[in-house]
Protein backbone atom coordinates (compact mmCIF):
# COMPACT_ATOMS: atom_id res chain seq x y z
CA UNK A 1 0.00 0.00 0.00
CA UNK A 2 1.56 3.41 -1.29
CA UNK A 3 1.33 6.32 1.59
CA UNK A 4 0.46 10.10 1.24
CA UNK A 5 0.31 13.10 3.22
CA UNK A 6 -2.71 13.92 1.29
CA UNK A 7 -5.16 12.35 -1.68
CA UNK A 8 -7.29 14.83 -3.61
CA UNK A 9 -10.06 13.12 -5.89
CA UNK A 10 -11.12 15.14 -8.48
CA UNK A 11 -8.69 17.36 -10.84
CA UNK A 12 -11.16 20.34 -11.38
CA UNK A 13 -10.29 23.53 -10.10
CA UNK A 14 -10.32 22.92 -6.31
CA UNK A 15 -8.77 19.81 -6.52
CA UNK A 16 -5.70 21.43 -8.37
CA UNK A 17 -5.76 24.27 -6.81
CA UNK A 18 -5.32 22.30 -3.60
CA UNK A 19 -3.64 19.65 -4.54
CA UNK A 20 -0.48 22.61 -6.06
CA UNK A 21 -0.79 24.52 -3.08
CA UNK A 22 -0.56 21.14 -0.58
CA UNK A 23 2.64 20.26 -3.09
CA UNK A 24 4.35 23.45 -2.83
CA UNK A 25 4.66 23.34 0.79
CA UNK A 26 6.12 19.67 0.96
CA UNK A 27 3.48 17.28 1.19
CA UNK A 28 3.51 14.19 -0.67
CA UNK A 29 0.29 14.24 -2.61
CA UNK A 30 -1.38 12.13 -5.06
CA UNK A 31 -3.96 13.65 -7.71
CA UNK A 32 -6.68 11.05 -8.83
CA UNK A 33 -8.70 12.45 -11.81
CA UNK A 34 -11.15 9.40 -13.27
CA UNK A 35 -10.76 10.67 -16.79
CA UNK A 36 -7.90 11.18 -18.64
CA UNK A 37 -6.88 14.35 -19.09
CA UNK A 38 -7.73 16.90 -21.14
CA UNK A 39 -10.98 16.12 -20.43
CA UNK A 40 -14.60 17.50 -21.41
CA UNK A 41 -16.16 19.36 -18.49
CA UNK A 42 -19.76 20.42 -18.73
CA UNK A 43 -19.80 24.03 -17.61
CA UNK A 44 -20.35 27.60 -19.17
CA UNK A 45 -16.74 28.08 -18.67
CA UNK A 46 -16.96 31.89 -17.26
CA UNK A 47 -15.10 33.53 -14.73
CA UNK A 48 -14.26 36.94 -13.08
CA UNK A 49 -10.66 38.15 -13.96
CA UNK A 50 -9.55 38.10 -9.98
CA UNK A 51 -9.52 34.79 -10.58
CA UNK A 52 -5.37 36.38 -11.84
CA UNK A 53 -5.18 36.97 -7.95
CA UNK A 54 -5.41 33.18 -7.53
CA UNK A 55 -3.13 31.85 -10.37
CA UNK A 56 -0.31 34.88 -10.81
CA UNK A 57 2.46 32.27 -11.84
CA UNK A 58 -0.10 31.81 -14.84
CA UNK A 59 -0.51 33.74 -18.10
CA UNK A 60 -4.11 34.69 -18.44
CA UNK A 61 -2.94 33.97 -22.45
CA UNK A 62 -2.76 30.48 -21.66
CA UNK A 63 -6.51 29.72 -21.06
CA UNK A 64 -8.76 32.90 -21.50
CA UNK A 65 -10.61 32.80 -24.56
CA UNK A 66 -12.54 35.78 -24.89
CA UNK A 67 -12.62 38.56 -22.27
CA UNK A 68 -16.10 39.76 -21.89
CA UNK A 69 -17.42 43.37 -20.87
CA UNK A 70 -20.43 43.90 -21.74
CA UNK A 71 -23.92 41.79 -20.83
CA UNK A 72 -26.80 41.53 -23.40
CA UNK A 73 -29.86 41.46 -21.44
CA UNK A 74 -32.77 39.71 -22.54
CA UNK A 75 -36.72 39.32 -21.52
CA UNK A 76 -38.12 36.31 -23.86
CA UNK A 77 -35.68 36.85 -26.27
CA UNK A 78 -36.79 40.24 -26.62
CA UNK A 79 -36.70 43.46 -24.83
CA UNK A 80 -32.97 43.42 -25.00
CA UNK A 81 -30.80 45.72 -22.96
CA UNK A 82 -26.80 45.93 -23.38
CA UNK A 83 -25.44 46.52 -20.28
CA UNK A 84 -21.70 47.64 -19.85
CA UNK A 85 -19.51 46.15 -17.19
CA UNK A 86 -17.54 49.24 -17.18
CA UNK A 87 -19.51 52.66 -17.57
CA UNK A 88 -17.56 55.74 -18.23
CA UNK A 89 -18.11 57.00 -14.69
CA UNK A 90 -16.13 54.11 -13.13
CA UNK A 91 -11.98 53.87 -12.66
CA UNK A 92 -11.69 50.54 -12.31
CA UNK A 93 -12.17 47.88 -15.09
CA UNK A 94 -13.44 44.74 -14.80
CA UNK A 95 -14.13 41.92 -17.09
CA UNK A 96 -15.03 38.45 -17.47
CA UNK A 97 -12.87 35.52 -18.21
CA UNK A 98 -14.11 32.85 -21.04
CA UNK A 99 -12.74 29.87 -20.71
CA UNK A 100 -12.97 26.41 -22.10
CA UNK A 101 -12.94 23.89 -19.14
CA UNK A 102 -10.66 21.54 -20.61
CA UNK A 103 -8.20 23.69 -21.22
CA UNK A 104 -8.09 25.24 -17.64
CA UNK A 105 -8.11 21.96 -15.86
CA UNK A 106 -5.71 20.69 -17.94
CA UNK A 107 -3.45 23.98 -17.11
CA UNK A 108 -4.43 24.10 -13.65
CA UNK A 109 -3.01 19.73 -13.46
CA UNK A 110 0.03 20.51 -14.85
CA UNK A 111 0.81 23.24 -12.56
CA UNK A 112 0.03 20.88 -9.84
CA UNK A 113 2.07 18.33 -11.21
CA UNK A 114 5.43 21.23 -11.51
CA UNK A 115 4.81 22.13 -7.82
CA UNK A 116 5.28 18.12 -7.35
CA UNK A 117 2.04 16.27 -7.07
CA UNK A 118 1.79 13.18 -8.26
CA UNK A 119 -0.95 13.31 -11.12
CA UNK A 120 -2.67 10.09 -11.65
CA UNK A 121 -5.43 10.37 -14.41
CA UNK A 122 -7.87 7.80 -15.77
CA UNK A 123 -8.67 5.83 -12.83
CA UNK A 124 -11.76 6.28 -10.64
CA UNK A 125 -11.99 6.26 -7.01
CA UNK A 126 -13.76 3.21 -6.28
CA UNK A 127 -13.78 3.47 -1.78
CA UNK A 128 -12.69 5.82 0.26
CA UNK A 129 -12.68 3.67 4.17
CA UNK A 130 -11.69 6.50 7.09
CA UNK A 131 -9.45 4.65 9.74
CA UNK A 132 -8.27 6.61 13.07
CA UNK A 133 -5.09 7.70 11.77
CA UNK A 134 -5.68 8.36 8.25
CA UNK A 135 -8.14 7.20 5.11
CA UNK A 136 -7.68 4.15 2.63
CA UNK A 137 -8.73 5.37 -0.97
CA UNK A 138 -9.42 2.83 -4.03
CA UNK A 139 -9.36 3.28 -7.24
CA UNK A 140 -8.87 1.41 -10.36
CA UNK A 141 -8.04 2.45 -13.83
CA UNK A 142 -10.73 3.51 -16.16
CA UNK A 143 -9.16 1.56 -19.20
CA UNK A 144 -6.67 -0.59 -17.90
CA UNK A 145 -8.52 -1.77 -15.35
CA UNK A 146 -4.96 -1.55 -13.22
CA UNK A 147 -5.98 -1.33 -9.16
CA UNK A 148 -4.76 1.98 -7.24
CA UNK A 149 -4.63 1.33 -2.94
CA UNK A 150 -3.20 3.95 -1.03
CA UNK A 151 -3.17 5.28 2.83
CA UNK A 152 -3.28 9.37 3.03
CA UNK A 153 -3.23 11.16 6.37
CA UNK A 154 -6.32 13.67 4.96
CA UNK A 155 -8.48 13.57 1.76
CA UNK A 156 -9.83 15.90 0.08
CA UNK A 157 -13.42 15.28 -1.83
CA UNK A 158 -13.27 17.73 -5.19
CA UNK A 159 -15.20 15.01 -7.24
CA UNK A 160 -18.36 16.47 -7.14
CA UNK A 161 -21.90 16.75 -6.21
CA UNK A 162 -21.97 12.90 -6.99
CA UNK A 163 -18.97 11.84 -6.09
CA UNK A 164 -17.29 8.71 -3.98
CA UNK A 165 -15.83 10.81 -1.17
CA UNK A 166 -19.08 12.61 0.07
CA UNK A 167 -20.69 9.02 -0.45
CA UNK A 168 -18.32 7.90 2.29
CA UNK A 169 -19.42 10.28 5.23
CA UNK A 170 -22.73 11.57 6.52
CA UNK A 171 -21.91 15.13 5.06
CA UNK A 172 -24.69 16.56 2.66
CA UNK A 173 -27.34 14.35 3.34
CA UNK A 174 -29.72 16.83 1.38
CA UNK A 175 -28.09 19.46 -0.91
CA UNK A 176 -29.73 21.67 -3.02
CA UNK A 177 -29.29 20.65 -6.74
CA UNK A 178 -29.99 22.45 -9.88
CA UNK A 179 -29.96 21.76 -13.35
CA UNK A 180 -28.31 22.95 -16.46
CA UNK A 181 -28.14 21.78 -19.71
CA UNK A 182 -26.09 23.39 -22.67
CA UNK A 183 -24.07 22.77 -25.84
CA UNK A 184 -20.79 24.05 -27.58
CA UNK A 185 -21.35 25.37 -31.14
CA UNK A 186 -19.15 26.30 -33.78
CA UNK A 187 -19.06 29.96 -34.87
CA UNK A 188 -17.87 32.16 -37.19
CA UNK A 189 -17.69 35.93 -35.58
CA UNK A 190 -19.83 38.28 -37.80
CA UNK A 191 -22.70 36.10 -39.08
CA UNK A 192 -25.64 35.85 -36.73
CA UNK A 193 -26.91 38.75 -34.81
CA UNK A 194 -24.72 41.82 -34.75
CA UNK A 195 -24.50 41.85 -30.90
CA UNK A 196 -22.66 38.11 -31.31
CA UNK A 197 -19.64 39.31 -30.29
CA UNK A 198 -15.95 37.92 -28.15
CA UNK A 199 -16.56 40.63 -25.86
CA UNK A 200 -20.73 40.32 -25.27
CA UNK A 201 -22.29 37.80 -22.95
CA UNK A 202 -25.97 36.93 -23.54
CA UNK A 203 -28.68 36.46 -21.10
CA UNK A 204 -31.92 35.59 -21.19
CA UNK A 205 -34.52 35.55 -18.40
CA UNK A 206 -37.87 34.75 -19.41
CA UNK A 207 -37.30 31.87 -20.98
CA UNK A 208 -36.76 29.39 -18.30
CA UNK A 209 -38.98 29.05 -15.38
CA UNK A 210 -37.20 29.86 -12.16
CA UNK A 211 -33.94 30.41 -13.75
CA UNK A 212 -31.96 31.55 -16.78
CA UNK A 213 -30.73 30.94 -20.25
CA UNK A 214 -26.91 32.10 -21.27
CA UNK A 215 -24.40 32.61 -24.74
CA UNK A 216 -20.68 32.97 -23.81
CA UNK A 217 -18.73 33.72 -26.73
CA UNK A 218 -15.33 31.71 -26.68
CA UNK A 219 -12.58 31.62 -29.29
CA UNK A 220 -14.23 29.79 -31.89
CA UNK A 221 -17.49 28.64 -31.05
CA UNK A 222 -20.34 29.89 -28.35
CA UNK A 223 -21.17 28.05 -25.04
CA UNK A 224 -24.94 27.79 -25.04
CA UNK A 225 -27.10 27.10 -21.95
CA UNK A 226 -30.29 27.01 -19.75
CA UNK A 227 -30.22 26.10 -15.66
CA UNK A 228 -32.94 25.93 -13.40
CA UNK A 229 -31.51 27.91 -10.01
CA UNK A 230 -34.16 27.88 -7.81
CA UNK A 231 -36.06 24.14 -8.68
CA UNK A 232 -38.89 23.54 -6.81
CA UNK A 233 -37.91 20.22 -4.93
CA UNK A 234 -34.67 20.18 -3.24
CA UNK A 235 -33.25 18.01 -6.48
CA UNK A 236 -33.98 19.44 -10.11
CA UNK A 237 -33.36 15.87 -11.26
CA UNK A 238 -36.64 14.68 -10.20
CA UNK A 239 -38.29 17.18 -12.99
CA UNK A 240 -38.66 14.80 -15.93
CA UNK A 241 -40.27 17.91 -17.91
CA UNK A 242 -37.58 19.85 -17.35
CA UNK A 243 -34.55 18.72 -19.42
CA UNK A 244 -36.74 19.22 -22.75
CA UNK A 245 -37.32 22.71 -21.50
CA UNK A 246 -33.92 23.27 -21.48
CA UNK A 247 -33.29 21.79 -24.63
CA UNK A 248 -36.26 24.12 -26.03
CA UNK A 249 -35.21 27.25 -24.49
CA UNK A 250 -31.58 26.65 -25.87
CA UNK A 251 -33.13 26.15 -29.42
CA UNK A 252 -35.11 29.31 -29.11
CA UNK A 253 -31.92 31.23 -28.50
CA UNK A 254 -30.42 30.05 -31.41
CA UNK A 255 -33.15 31.23 -33.69
CA UNK A 256 -33.47 33.99 -31.47
CA UNK A 257 -29.85 35.61 -32.49
CA UNK A 258 -29.84 34.09 -35.76
CA UNK A 259 -27.16 31.08 -34.78
CA UNK A 260 -27.17 28.50 -38.04
CA UNK A 261 -27.45 24.76 -36.21
CA UNK A 262 -28.51 21.37 -37.81
CA UNK A 263 -31.27 19.99 -35.07
CA UNK A 264 -30.00 16.76 -35.73
CA UNK A 265 -26.43 17.05 -34.64
CA UNK A 266 -26.57 19.35 -31.49
CA UNK A 267 -25.05 17.31 -28.77
CA UNK A 268 -26.78 17.93 -25.13
CA UNK A 269 -25.00 17.90 -22.05
CA UNK A 270 -26.51 18.47 -18.56
CA UNK A 271 -25.04 18.64 -15.36
CA UNK A 272 -26.28 19.15 -11.81
CA UNK A 273 -25.22 22.04 -9.84
CA UNK A 274 -25.16 21.83 -6.21
CA UNK A 275 -26.38 25.36 -4.93
CA UNK A 276 -25.52 26.67 -1.43
CA UNK A 277 -28.54 25.95 0.63
CA UNK A 278 -27.07 27.25 4.08
CA UNK A 279 -24.41 26.91 6.20
CA UNK A 280 -23.65 22.81 6.65
CA UNK A 281 -20.60 20.60 8.09
CA UNK A 282 -18.07 20.33 5.64
CA UNK A 283 -15.60 18.25 7.29
CA UNK A 284 -15.41 14.76 8.93
CA UNK A 285 -12.72 13.38 10.47
CA UNK A 286 -10.07 13.31 7.81
CA UNK A 287 -12.07 13.88 5.03
CA UNK A 288 -13.02 17.62 3.60
CA UNK A 289 -15.19 18.23 0.71
CA UNK A 290 -14.26 21.56 -1.48
CA UNK A 291 -16.20 23.07 -4.48
CA UNK A 292 -18.89 21.83 -5.53
CA UNK A 293 -18.70 18.63 -3.27
CA UNK A 294 -19.51 21.16 -0.80
CA UNK A 295 -22.30 22.94 -2.47
CA UNK A 296 -20.07 26.09 -2.88
CA UNK A 297 -22.07 27.80 -6.29
CA UNK A 298 -23.38 30.77 -5.44
CA UNK A 299 -27.58 30.62 -5.71
CA UNK A 300 -28.65 33.56 -7.40
CA UNK A 301 -25.79 33.57 -10.29
CA UNK A 302 -24.91 30.18 -10.45
CA UNK A 303 -21.71 30.53 -10.82
CA UNK A 304 -18.43 28.40 -8.72
CA UNK A 305 -15.13 28.11 -10.50
CA UNK A 306 -13.24 31.55 -8.26
CA UNK A 307 -15.69 29.72 -4.79
CA UNK A 308 -14.08 26.20 -5.73
CA UNK A 309 -10.47 27.76 -6.12
CA UNK A 310 -11.01 29.24 -2.89
CA UNK A 311 -12.03 26.12 -1.18
CA UNK A 312 -9.24 24.31 -2.70
CA UNK A 313 -7.00 26.57 -1.02
CA UNK A 314 -8.37 27.05 2.23
CA UNK A 315 -8.61 22.96 2.30
CA UNK A 316 -4.88 23.11 1.80
CA UNK A 317 -3.70 25.81 4.76
CA UNK A 318 -5.88 23.66 7.05
CA UNK A 319 -4.01 20.48 6.28
CA UNK A 320 -0.26 22.55 5.82
CA UNK A 321 -1.74 24.69 9.58
CA UNK A 322 -2.57 21.19 10.81
CA UNK A 323 -5.90 22.82 11.83
CA UNK A 324 -8.66 20.52 9.69
CA UNK A 325 -10.87 20.63 12.86
CA UNK A 326 -11.60 24.63 11.70
CA UNK A 327 -12.25 24.07 8.38
CA UNK A 328 -15.73 24.31 7.78
CA UNK A 329 -15.24 27.68 10.16
CA UNK A 330 -12.99 28.91 7.67
CA UNK A 331 -15.54 27.72 4.64
CA UNK A 332 -18.15 29.84 6.25
CA UNK A 333 -16.44 32.40 7.45
CA UNK A 334 -15.37 32.75 4.05
CA UNK A 335 -19.02 32.78 2.04
CA UNK A 336 -21.42 32.27 4.23
CA UNK A 337 -23.31 35.68 5.31
CA UNK A 338 -22.41 36.53 1.25
CA UNK A 339 -24.07 33.45 -0.14
CA UNK A 340 -26.79 33.69 2.74
CA UNK A 341 -27.67 37.24 1.42
CA UNK A 342 -27.79 36.18 -2.61
CA UNK A 343 -29.77 33.18 -1.14
CA UNK A 344 -32.07 35.54 -0.01
CA UNK A 345 -32.26 37.77 -2.92
CA UNK A 346 -32.25 34.43 -5.06
CA UNK A 347 -35.66 33.42 -3.85
CA UNK A 348 -36.99 37.20 -4.74
CA UNK A 349 -35.70 37.19 -8.05
CA UNK A 350 -36.51 33.61 -9.28
CA UNK A 351 -40.26 34.16 -8.20
CA UNK A 352 -40.99 37.39 -9.41
CA UNK A 353 -38.49 37.47 -12.54
CA UNK A 354 -40.53 39.79 -14.85
CA UNK A 355 -40.84 42.63 -12.41
CA UNK A 356 -37.00 42.49 -11.40
CA UNK A 357 -36.06 42.32 -14.89
CA UNK A 358 -38.15 45.94 -15.84
CA UNK A 359 -36.77 47.10 -12.27
CA UNK A 360 -33.42 45.27 -11.52
CA UNK A 361 -31.60 44.41 -14.44
CA UNK A 362 -32.23 46.67 -16.74
CA UNK A 363 -31.22 49.49 -13.97
CA UNK A 364 -28.27 51.58 -15.60
CA UNK A 365 -26.15 50.45 -13.26
CA UNK A 366 -27.14 46.96 -12.50
CA UNK A 367 -24.68 44.98 -15.14
CA UNK A 368 -21.72 46.91 -12.96
CA UNK A 369 -23.11 45.72 -10.08
CA UNK A 370 -23.52 42.24 -10.96
CA UNK A 371 -19.74 42.45 -12.05
CA UNK A 372 -18.31 43.50 -8.80
CA UNK A 373 -20.42 40.92 -7.17
CA UNK A 374 -19.11 38.31 -9.03
CA UNK A 375 -15.37 39.63 -8.51
CA UNK A 376 -16.13 39.95 -5.20
CA UNK A 377 -15.42 43.84 -5.28
CA UNK A 378 -19.23 44.23 -3.63
CA UNK A 379 -20.83 41.91 -1.23
CA UNK A 380 -24.48 40.66 -1.49
CA UNK A 381 -24.60 41.14 2.29
CA UNK A 382 -23.98 44.79 1.43
CA UNK A 383 -25.87 44.62 -2.02
CA UNK A 384 -29.01 42.81 -1.36
CA UNK A 385 -30.70 45.53 1.00
CA UNK A 386 -30.09 48.11 -1.71
CA UNK A 387 -32.03 45.73 -4.14
CA UNK A 388 -35.01 45.52 -2.23
CA UNK A 389 -35.27 49.06 -1.11
CA UNK A 390 -34.88 49.69 -5.44
CA UNK A 391 -37.56 47.18 -5.97
CA UNK A 392 -40.06 48.22 -2.99
CA UNK A 393 -39.61 51.63 -4.41
CA UNK A 394 -40.12 50.89 -8.57
CA UNK A 395 -43.12 48.17 -7.97
CA UNK A 396 -44.84 48.65 -4.66
CA UNK A 397 -43.79 48.26 -1.06
CA UNK A 398 -46.71 45.39 -0.74
CA UNK A 399 -45.49 43.95 -4.11
CA UNK A 400 -42.76 41.31 -2.26
CA UNK A 401 -43.02 39.61 0.81
CA UNK A 402 -41.05 41.27 3.80
CA UNK A 403 -37.81 39.93 4.36
CA UNK A 404 -35.38 40.36 7.14
CA UNK A 405 -32.19 42.40 5.18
Amino acid sequence: MQNYDVIVCGAGPSGTIAAAKLAQAGLKVALLEKQFLPRHKTCGGGMPMVMQDQLQDLAPEAFVESDVTMMRHTWKFEDAYLGLMNPRSTDERLSLWMVQRPIFDQVLAQRALKFGAELRDGIAVRSVEPESNGVIVRAQGFKTGSEFTAKARYVIGADGANGVVVKATQLRKKPTIALAMEIEHPHQWGEGHADLRPDIAHLEYGAVKRGYGWIFPKGDHLNIGAGAFRPNSLDARKDRALPAQLKQTILDYMDALGVKYDPDALKFHAHPLPIWGGKERLHEGRILLVGDAAGLINPLFGDGILHAVKSGAIAADSIIDEATDEYTNRIHAEFAANFDAALNLARIFYQWTGACYKYGVKYDKATRYATQLLCGELLFTEMAGRAMKRLKRSVGENFFPAFNW
